[in-house]
């Protein structure tokens, strides 16, 4: 099934367009995880994220239709990590969720080629495609142009799997590029033209192609302005909760069927705890419903119910 379909079908599904960002921070993790993992390696670092993040899965399965892993958060803990990260990967397609691998990836010819294969479709060896992270979305940087992303899109679209670009970040210092005007326009206008085109190469049946753009929430003016120059576009909208953006502040980037969004929350769900707290299976529980129910009362996300 094309990306975009399998998308909406997993939000209309949930009842929801809540994605839960999984940022496996040290000090951040449990006290009762760290101990059992607290020989002082990278090794056991890995194996405490691991054993954070499984859970995690297990806690908002019920809820959400997508999780994004940060792949910094795995690579720092060396090979371990990575092959943790790939075990939460595999973990999530398990239960039924789809999986936005946020590595936000950038670059030209073979080298993009191999970051998109092993993102997606899986490394070629003697004619066979050999599995590494099988997500069904990766984040992709636009700054070297077409033929940066192109390798992406080849790959993704081998096995209806979809690519979020980043338009217009969510971080204090976005403008400082993004919004230089050329010809006119602002930077990320161009940018979300582009990604428009590129989503309409190749449509499903919902009416969204398998190209998506991230927009933050903490600039919402500038969202709204997106959805009406990109209507058929996929947003992913980080900077809710924590990066201090409001559920009514990702309102503009839904359509009024409620399709069209996801709205990521990361140290909202997984950090709203303190590391000493017995019951921060309890806590993530509860943030993860009371942000499922904030967006549904403040956007147009309550249509994906009916």
């Amino acid at each position: 099934m094309h990306f975009a379909d399998r998308l909406l079908q997993a939000c209309k599904a949930k009842g929801n367009a809540l994605c839960a960002g999984i940022d496996p921070r040290w000090e951040q993790l449990p006290i009762e995880i760290r101990r059992r993992h607290s020989a002082g390696t990278l090794d056991a670092m890995a194996g405490a994220i691991e054993e954070f993040s499984l859970r995690v899965l297990d806690i908002v399965a019920p809820h959400v239709p997508v999780v994004k892993p940060q792949s910094a958060f795995f690579e720092a803990c060396g090979p371990a990590g990575m092959l943790a990260q790939q075990r939460v990967l595999a973990k999530a397609r398990s239960l039924g969720l789809m999986t936005i691998l946020d590595n936000k990836r950038g670059d030209i010819a073979t080298t993009a080629e191999a970051y998109a294969d092993a993102g997606f479709a899986g490394t070629l060896h003697d004619g066979r495609r050999l599995p590494v992270w099988h997500a069904d979305a990766l984040t992709v940087n636009p700054y070297l142009g077409r033929d940066a992303v192109e390798p992406f899109l080849v790959s993704a679209r081998r096995c209806d799997a979809g690519v979020f670009v980043l338009v217009r970040t969510s971080n204090k210092g976005a403008g400082q590029f993004q919004d230089l005007r050329a010809d006119g326009k602002p930077v990320y206008q161009h940018v979300a033209e582009a990604v428009a085109a590129w989503s309409a190469e190749n449509l499903g049946v919902c009416g969204f192609g398998d190209v998506g753009a991230v927009v933050g929430a903490t600039h919402p003016a500038e969202l709204a302005r997106i959805r009406e120059w990109i209507p058929n576009v996929i947003f992913l909208i980080p900077g809710y909760g924590a990066q201090g953006g409001s559920a009514a502040d990702t309102a503009a980037g839904f359509r009024a069927d409620g399709a069209g969004a996801l709205v990521n929350s990361s140290r909202g769900l997984t950090a709203c705890f303190k590391p000493e707290d017995p019951n921060w299976e309890s806590a993530i529980d509860r943030a993860t419903r009371a942000a499922a129910q904030d967006l549904l009362q403040a956007t147009p996300m309550h249509a994906l119910k009916r």
